[in-house]
């Protein structure tokens, strides 16, 4: 009798070592995102403090080269912006698999046990879908989205200003739009990853 419980107390191990490492994947995915969303606050603030701490917005030495230097930067946030939007994207789907996978392992264990199925608060059928608009990740992205579509819209503001100088309503318009249209291509692409 004891060598046929063998093979069950086996499987119970491997399921628990199963359901524990997956566990450990989705907490890592969710501290990862945490990080990579504040890499990328830090970064930017940091730059921004470095750019503005500068005496450069003395009118003798912001230069047409400064200008394009600062348009170039500000470009540069906003790719480094669409990164971290993709990061966060394939971290949140990481999340979701673990999720799939931990929410097969209950699966497994409510057709083996069905008393079990009271237990379990998050199935299969209730799991939260990949892109939820409510979620942190979301919030998150749209966090790093609206810094992004800043950056772009000042790269897009201080390359007008060195091909022209003088700054009018259009400047300020144009920087504005598409400074907000990179905040729903950003999101777009997230959304899109989501799928």
């Amino acid at each position: 009798m004891a060598d046929e419980k063998s093979p069950l107390v086996e499987l119970d191990e491997l399921l628990a070592a199963e359901f524990s490492y997956i566990a450990q994947t989705a907490t890592q995915a969710m501290e990862d995102r945490a990080r990579v969303s504040s890499f990328y606050l830090i970064a930017v603030g940091s730059l921004i403090a470095a750019l503005f701490g500068t005496q450069l917005f003395d009118p003798e030495k912001f230069t047409a080269t400064v200008k394009f230097m600062f348009s170039g930067v500000f470009f540069l946030l906003t790719l480094l912006g669409t990164s971290t939007v993709m990061q966060l994207a394939q971290l949140r789907s990481a999340w979701y698999e673990s999720m799939l996978a931990m929410n097969q392992l209950k699966d497994f264990a409510m057709n083996q046990n069905p008393e079990l199925s009271a237990a379990f608060r998050w199935k299969t059928s209730t799991l939260p879908p990949k892109y939820k608009r409510g979620s942190v990740a979301f919030y998150q992205a749209f966090e790093v989205s609206l810094i992004g579509g800043l950056m772009f819209g000042a790269s897009t503001f201080f390359l007008q200003e060195a091909l022209v100088p003088e700054t009018s309503l259009l400047t300020w318009v144009i920087s504005i739009m598409l400074g907000g249209l990179a905040v729903f291509a950003q999101m777009g692409i997230y959304k899109r990853m989501m799928k």
